[in-house]
């Protein structure tokens, strides 16, 4: 056949036509190692399909329009590749050698299909799982579809973005599919025949999990970690990790399982079956006279071996050759353990990664701390200091890249997403797996600029708390802007609305709708442009009746009222009056849709109930404004209601809270602090108040959603800072020439928290 080959007609010399993957897979069957049988669908098939539809020329210049060092760039050129080659039909002669092969395995055989490309597995390079595999396809037609989904992930974002680092030609790399009998796991793992961390020669390392193999590679879960010596063949140590999950097959596809309780802290495989995993490792390392990273799978009492390739990460020199010694912490306090998976030292400030999405936080020399990486991390991987995850092991992806791209890493912390928080400062010791806190003294070990800039200089400090800043006037945005502020934390609507100077029921009245939305927008766009990506929260019209009587026709729709301050107001105004409502988020939308400013987020004032929240969040979604990635609607917290009923209001769904400490406190001491009679009496570190906003605080720590307070009280008093800082408040927004000030206060508070606990 001309586009199909069995793996027993292949070697290691043909990696042109049947990828890496599929070349050791031939290799390893001729030399007698116990291989599922299998095939392979060649490159040659790919290009015969490429040049079939004329899409290299297509693909090409879509590829020199973009700019893959642009994450948005580059995701959207992707999409576009991979759409041109899935809509596209395989060629009759190619998909009639598919079947034929297939049915030879048996026609509903289980096969795992595995993408192998061309430039795949050479000791210079380590496409580290960036295509895809399928697992547990059974049917001719469902392998051919896979077959076509393997050959469009070569375009995928992760693979497009690799070979432009590799300076390989994007048409130079071909893409074969092997096709594999399925084995049902019972456990699964890895082995590296020489210790990838410590590079001991005399070290064959074994890690093994419950189930398929996917989820070692994947980092989806933590694997036992074993050691044997190659001079002695005993096992030199084992490291049992409890797996609580497992992947197991499916009638099509495969699933998530849970582990048996009896067996998820039991040792994987017995010290036997290491021995004999080993024995194989040793045979095959021999074979290739090359160290060797392999995967192995263990189904009824036999090992099969399903794939072999070599260690791409290795030193061309020993370090102990080097004559330097490895850079060692010399003091600090151990915060975090977890596995050492890439050597180094480097210290920076954290940034924590909760999904793919949020990749743009990570810049230059932060350090980057996910549940797991997936091959869409690696544009950012590779601008990080250092990596942490939650899970994985020596062969998890992140582990696998961040020894080629020679980054500190540590993995399976367990809980490092929950631990750390964002720009906090850390040391990450690769070797060890260790995590301290602060910048450390670390001799002759790279220390993150960041770390470096920083010290003793207010003006860029940074502090895992953010410090926003409170502003209403367009003009100030630009200059704000330029500090070391990390957003606004409540930008008024009352400056702009008054900028207008006409009752917005007077301009629907007149058919000026429009005009007032302009207006608002312009202004609103100010604020945004000058902090972008910074967010900028905007708080809605929050005007009193009195205020409102004041402007052009204000008399014609507001009634008059003895205390304006507790009257027709906040959110219940945005439901008896949606049409004025309405009008504002006319503007929002037009900000974040029409000018792209998705750094624009809604803030809603003086909720008395928590069905006038239920009722606001209708309105909002009936505007077409949703709750998501980019958008977020937050509560102003400034009525005791609010405090008491707080669980309620956070169960209609909402993004966070901003703590409007001035009406608080005047509302729960009854005390108007602009009546000079009983002026004295407003104090925001009252008992009473300061219960409220502790029970505020950690409140929203325990949901997991935003708490801030943009009141005047934290640009006053140090002390309320410390107190908000402990009990684990996320933002504080003060004036702007309070900005330096609270940014020192939060960050010697940071301090004294991290040293004293």
């Amino acid at each position: 056949m001309k586009y199909v080959k069995w793996f027993a007609e292949l070697g290691k010399e043909d990696v042109g036509s049947a990828g890496g993957k599929g070349a050791n897979l031939g290799e390893l069957t001729q030399a007698k190692i116990p291989v599922p049988p299998g095939f392979v669908v060649l490159a040659d098939a790919y290009f015969a399909f490429l040049d079939h539809h004329r899409l290299r020329t297509q693909i090409h210049q879509l590829l020199t329009n973009s700019d893959v060092y642009d994450p948005r760039q580059l995701e959207d050129v992707a999409k576009k590749c991979q759409r041109l080659i899935l809509k596209s039909q395989i060629p009759a002669e190619i998909s009639k050698e598919i079947f034929t092969a297939y049915h030879k395995l048996g026609s509903h055989t289980a096969v795992a299909v595995r993408s192998s490309a061309t430039a795949e597995d050479l000791p210079e390079a380590s496409f580290a799982g960036q295509q895809e595999s399928y697992l547990n396809v059974i049917g001719d037609a469902n392998v051919l579809i896979k077959v076509r989904d393997c050959w469009a992930s070569l375009f995928g974002a992760r693979s497009i973005f690799y070979r432009v680092e590799k300076k390989f030609d994007h048409f130079k790399v071909g893409i074969a599919v092997p096709i594999q009998q399925m084995i049902q796991s019972e456990a699964s793992g890895v082995m590296f025949t020489v210790d990838p961390i410590s590079q001991d020669r005399d070290k064959i390392v074994i890690e093994a999990i419950w189930g398929l193999g996917d989820y070692i590679v994947q980092g989806v879960v933590s694997p036992d970690h074993y050691v044997v010596s190659l001079a002695s063949g005993e096992i030199i140590s084992k490291d049992l990790v409890k797996q609580e999950i497992m992947e197991i097959r499916q009638a099509h596809g495969v699933k998530q399982a849970k582990v048996p309780a009896s067996l998820q802290s039991k040792q994987k495989i017995s010290d036997e079956v290491i021995l004999e995993i080993f024995t194989l490792g040793k045979k095959i390392h021999q074979h290739y006279y090359f160290p060797q990273d392999i995967e192995w799978a263990y189904q009824g009492k036999k090992i099969y071996i399903t794939q072999s390739r070599p260690i791409t990460t290795l030193s061309k020199k020993e370090a102990k050759d080097s004559g330097h010694e490895p850079a060692t912490a010399t003091h600090g306090e151990v915060f975090l353990k977890g596995a050492p998976a890439s050597p180094g030292i480097v210290s920076g400030p954290v940034q924590i990664i909760s999904d793919v999405k949020k990749l743009e936080k990570v810049k230059k020399g932060d350090i980057m701390v996910t549940d797991m990486t997936t091959p869409d991390f690696v544009p950012a991987m590779k601008r990080a200091a250092a990596i942490i995850t939650n899970k994985g092991g020596l062969t998890s992806h992140a582990a696998i890249v961040s020894r080629e791209l020679g980054v500190p890493c540590v993995v399976g912390t367990k809980d490092a997403t929950t631990l750390l928080k964002d720009t906090m400062i850390v040391t990450v010791n690769g070797s060890t797996g260790e995590v301290f806190k602060g910048a450390l003294n670390l001799g002759s070990a790279v220390i993150a600029p960041a770390v470096n800039e920083f010290a003793g200089h207010h003006h860029s400090l940074k502090t895992a708390t953010k410090v926003y800043v409170n502003l209403a006037e367009p003009d100030l945005a630009a200059k704000v802007a330029e500090k070391n502020v990390d957003g606004v934390g409540l930008l008024r609507a009352e400056f702009m609305i008054a900028g207008i100077g006409t009752h917005p029921k007077k301009m629907i009245a007149d058919g000026k709708s429009e005009q007032y939305i302009d207006k608002l927008t312009d202004e609103m766009l100010k604020f945004c442009k000058a902090f972008h990506p910074r967010p900028v929260i905007y708080r809605a019209t929050d005007f009193k009746t009195n205020e409102y009587r004041a402007l052009k026709g204000g008399d014609l729709y507001e009634p008059e009222e003895s205390n304006p301050m507790l009257g027709f107001r906040g959110a219940y105004r945005y439901i008896k009056s949606p049409e004025v409502f309405a009008l504002e988020l006319e503007a929002i939308k037009r900000v974040r849709n029409k000018h792209n400013m998705r750094n624009l987020w809604l803030m809603i004032p003086f909720v008395s109930r928590v069905d006038e929240m239920a009722e606001i969040k209708k309105l909002v979604a009936a505007s077409g404004l949703h709750r998501g990635a980019s958008f977020k609607l937050l509560m102003m917290v400034e009525i005791p209601s609010n405090v008491i009923l707080l669980d309620e209001f956070i169960d209609v769904g909402i993004d966070g809270v901003s703590i409007g400490s001035n009406d608080l406190t005047m509302l729960i001491l009854g005390a108007d602090r602009d009546n000079s009679e009983v002026a004295a009496v407003f104090d925001e570190r009252n008992p009473a108040v300061l219960w409220a906003l502790e029970k505020i605080v950690k409140t929203c720590a325990k949901r997991e959603i935003m708490c801030g307070i943009c009141g005047q009280a934290p640009s006053e008093y140090p002390d309320l800072v410390e107190k908000l800082v402990k009990w684990g408040i996320t933002s504080i927004s003060v004036n702007p020439d309070a900005i330096d000030r609270t940014r020192e206060i939060v960050y010697h508070s940071e301090e004294k928290i991290l040293n004293h606990g």
